[in-house]
């Protein structure tokens, strides 16, 4: 992808700017539409468009769960006290912030 021109825009005395149409039109963003900022762990700060449309991963895999469980109903079974405990050991102390981007090492 090209590289594109800087655009910059100006904070009014209320911290309030105007997304530069570059910008807008980059974003699809429309009159009313919501933009999300990201910051990461160097300081570099990411912009990006709110979408109310839900994510077609998570929908396609909750439907192939539902798909294998109707299919497959012997394979359900209930978690015993010892499994919860393994999970547990293996993940109880894993501090993980869903909001901050993965590393360059963990892509």
């Amino acid at each position: 992808m090209a590289a594109r021109p800087d655009e910059i825009s100006k904070l009014t005395d209320r911290y309030q700017t105007t997304v530069p149409s570059g910008v807008r039109k980059r974003l699809r963003l429309g009159k009313g539409d919501q933009i999300r900022y990201r910051t990461d762990a160097t300081g570099r700060v990411y912009i990006e468009a709110v979408s109310d449309e839900p994510d077609p991963a998570i929908g396609a895999f909750l439907d192939l769960l539902e798909r294998d469980m109707m299919s497959n109903p012997q394979r359900l079974r209930a978690l015993d006290g010892d499994l919860v405990e393994r999970l547990q050991a293996l993940v109880g102390d894993v501090d993980v912030d869903l909001d901050v981007p993965l590393s360059a090492d963990d892509e």
